[in-house]
């Protein structure tokens, strides 16, 4: 019943998304154009890659306010080496991005798994030391577009088999991460730990090693795609990432994952940064300022959070009543 119930909310979600690129489309034909689509993929894979591993956080009864500035930070320094030394190969300017999301999120995790921190917190503490790293390490100026090299830049926007890399890398860490969720040990104690921490730690689960992991996973796919933001869009700034952080918990909220922990699936987080990339893709076609996007993205959120407790609330007192007293 629990999964008919997970299916049919995934099921309503994409409804909602079809329907309503159907309502834009109708307002501004050039939405459904298949450029523009291919747009709203490319600028949602960034969000997905970022959301999956918000995802794992979440479902441990955690979470992180410092993947926008992760992301920022691991741009910044990406756009900087590329800048200083022009002759290093992508995959160089990869293993950068993703060391510097890796760092972040070891720190994080080590702040709540082992000093016992709040998650919100520590990450809250950690997005405004990443803020002023990326002030500190740029000197305060922009990284611009003359100054990075054009197979950085041609980078994200190459294809594979008419695939962009920045589709290609949101699918391959869709189907790691799904196999490590879906199908790992470590993956069911992940839940576990998000379901009940107490009954986690008495049947053995090291507790504090899965909190740490998530954190760092976090900060890994954060890494890299602070590096694939900054090849997209071809410069790096202070203000890099600003805010991202809302977009991926609404993506994750939207998708189902429960905000008290344990419970939440990889398809859902898709379907719900799909929907976030619509509505950030839309909302310019339609005229629509970026203030009154910030604040239908806060509704969204609340309305998602408020309909998940109610709908867990609700399957709580259908067991309850199917109980023999």
């Amino acid at each position: 019943m629990k999964t008919k119930g997970i299916f049919g909310r995934e099921l309503g979600l994409l409804g909602f998304i079809v329907f309503l690129s159907i309502l834009i489309g109708i307002r501004n034909p050039e939405f459904l154009t298949l450029k523009n689509l291919l747009d709203i993929f490319n600028d949602t894979a960034i969000l997905l890659i970022c959301a999956i591993g918000m995802l794992l956080v979440i479902v441990t009864g955690g979470i992180d306010l410092s993947i926008g500035s992760t992301l920022g930070l691991s741009g910044m320094v990406c756009a900087l080496t590329v800048r200083d030394h022009p002759q290093l190969p992508i995959a160089a300017v990869i293993l950068v991005g993703i060391g510097v999301g890796l760092c972040i999120g070891i720190i994080n995790g080590l702040l709540v798994a082992k000093c016992k921190v709040l998650p919100i917190m520590a990450t809250l503490g950690m997005m405004n030391i990443c803020r002023a790293l990326i002030y500190f390490v740029s000197g305060g100026k922009w990284v611009n577009t003359y100054e990075l090299t054009p197979a950085f830049i041609n980078f994200s926007g190459t294809t594979v088999c008419g695939v962009s890399v920045l589709i290609l890398s949101a699918v391959i860490i869709y189907a790691i991460f799904g196999f490590f969720v879906n199908y790992s040990r470590v993956g069911r104690k992940i839940y576990a730990v998000g379901s009940n921490i107490r009954a986690a730690k008495v049947s053995g689960i090291k507790t504090d090693g899965i909190i740490f992991l998530v954190y760092a996973l976090l900060g890994t796919v954060g890494g890299l795609a602070g590096m694939l933001w900054t090849s997209r869009y071809a410069f790096a700034s202070f203000e890099t990432g600003s805010g991202f952080e809302m977009s991926v918990i609404a993506a994750c909220v939207l998708g189902g994952v429960s905000i008290t922990g344990g419970t939440g699936k990889i398809s859902g987080v898709l379907l719900g940064a799909l929907l976030i990339g619509v509505i950030n893709t839309a909302l310019p076609m339609i005229q629509v300022s970026s203030f009154v996007k910030d604040t239908i993205e806060g509704c969204i959120i609340l309305i998602a959070i408020i309909a998940n407790t109610v709908m867990m609330r609700m399957a709580r007192q259908k067991v309850l009543r199917k109980r023999e007293i």
